[in-house]
């Protein structure tokens, strides 16, 4: 679908150009013993793919399946950059604990198998390195899949980082070799214990019946489920990913069941959602993502109304699972993407504000986890939306207002958190425990409100914490 992007960057390293006679001629006897007879280069690639990298970071406790909320990384994070602006984030999220998510193609990895029984985890042994030093509870997505396991070529320096390769999935034939890379991931981290399988049905869709393949997916995340089970059977595993897309309720697809003010799902994604659960292998988590806006990027009825989305897809899927399974939100927008996918068009404080909403939102629908989809920049002095500034300068990876929101509500509304009944005017919205009471100011002007029994300001769009 691409409706976000997906910021693979390509490589990060580029081989210098080789100067001079003698040192072509070792380029090119380094590339005949690094070349497969079948012609796929071996460059850089190891087949030591399950070894274990670096060392693990032992759990203080077992895991269960609920993380709390934190974020994704994407093409760009603090894993790269000044030695002290990298240092400033991992110190911060140190203090913060949340639990962090990597792909493993792309959005900032590698190609982890440029060629069958090949591994390349250099970018990803990064990733997880940062995770390790910022002390998150690391999260794996298991997507894209290398380009030899869907009708691509094999080689080092033969990946096609466009976004429609990238995006598509694994050949029915190779879905077993996609699932033995995910056994392969699993081995090389062990300190990792969850795992989401793919990321939006990505490549899996019937043209012929104009609907998700739903089989198609199934039967690969049953492949994933049974082998990441076989590595450890205390490894958590969820999906199906799926894009929760709503419609304008005059559309064709909209469901008659599942719609509100804010839209109409389209029922082609509750199809898909019912046949993964009732044919999946099993599942320790149940994951979804998309947004409070429709697909054609209506805000209905407003940004913040729209955001009831999220608790009514929340109330559904865990009515169809049973209330069993723990909900995650993969990804979660409320503000629409330009032509670009940069979402540049608010302030700051209508961000955060739209975005805090969101959440309250999506915990009301019974959500436990969930993952802010963190657009940082490689560089320069503006980050909308992002959760610090770029680390490409020593003065880089200052706290920006979307981390005190991710980090503030993670450590109020952890899993297992009771909430209570407050009674509120329609101008905020609100979230309270017996120690904590979040509230957000939906107007763009300031106002005055009663919460929690005492007189309450609110600057525009501010976001405000009580203490109870």
């Amino acid at each position: 679908m691409g409706r976000h992007g997906w910021d693979s960057g390509a490589r990060r390293w580029r081989l210098t150009a080789l100067l001079g006679v003698s040192v072509a001629v070792a380029a090119l006897l380094v590339t005949l013993l690094s070349t497969l007879p079948g012609g796929a280069s071996t460059e850089g690639t190891s087949p030591d793919g399950d070894k274990v990298h670096g060392t693990p970071v032992t759990p203080s406790q077992r895991s269960g399946p609920d993380v709390g909320w934190g974020f994704t990384h994407t093409q760009f994070s603090a894993d790269e950059g000044s030695p002290e602006a990298v240092a400033r984030v991992e110190d911060r999220l140190q203090d913060a604990a949340l639990p962090q998510n990597q792909h493993i193609m792309g959005w900032g990895a590698d190609n982890p198998e440029p060629v069958q029984g090949r591994y390349d985890f250099d970018a990803l042994d990064l990733r997880v390195d940062f995770m390790r030093a910022s002390g998150a509870t690391p999260v794996i997505t298991l997507c894209c899949a290398p380009d030899w396991m869907k009708g691509g070529e094999a080689g080092a320096d033969a990946t096609d980082w466009s976004q429609a390769a990238l995006e598509t999935a694994p050949e029915p034939g190779h879905y077993d070799d996609f699932a033995a890379l995910a056994a392969t991931v699993a081995k090389r981290y062990p300190d990792v214990r969850h795992f989401i399988v793919w990321n939006e049905f990505k490549g899996f869709w019937n043209d012929a019946e104009h609907r998700w393949d739903h089989e198609g997916y199934t039967r690969m995340y049953n492949l994933v489920y049974k082998a990441l089970k076989a590595v450890d059977e205390d490894i958590m595993v969820g999906g199906p990913y799926l894009v929760m897309d709503s419609v304008d309720p005059r559309q064709e697809h909209a469901s008659t069941g599942l719609r509100g003010p804010w839209g109409a799902m389209d029922q082609r994604v509750l199809d898909a959602f019912d046949y993964w659960n009732r044919h999946k292998a099993g599942a320790d988590f149940v994951v979804v993502d998309g947004s409070s806006y429709t697909r054609d990027d209506e805000l209905l009825p407003d940004e913040f109304a729209a955001t009831d989305k999220f608790t009514a897809v929340g109330e559904w899927v865990r009515g169809r699972t049973g209330g069993e399974l723990p909900l995650w939100w993969a990804e979660y927008y409320v503000e629409p993407a330009d032509g670009d996918d940069n979402r540049h068009g608010w302030s700051e404080t209508r961000r955060v504000a739209v975005q805090a909403a969101g959440m309250i939102a999506m915990v009301r629908g019974g959500a436990t986890s969930g993952f802010y989809w963190n657009p940082e920049a490689e560089r320069g002095p503006e980050c909308p939306g992002c959760l610090w500034t770029p680390t490409d300068t020593a003065s880089g990876g200052g706290k920006l207002p979307m981390h005190d929101l991710v980090s503030r509500f993670a450590a109020a509304f952890p899993p297992g958190t009771t909430y209570e009944d407050l009674t509120v005017d329609r101008r905020v919205r609100a979230l309270a425990t017996d120690r904590t009471v979040l509230v957000v100011n939906t107007r763009d002007r300031a106002i005055s409100t009663k919460v929690d029994g005492r007189t309450v300001g609110l600057h525009a769009y501010e976001v405000k914490w009580l203490t109870r």
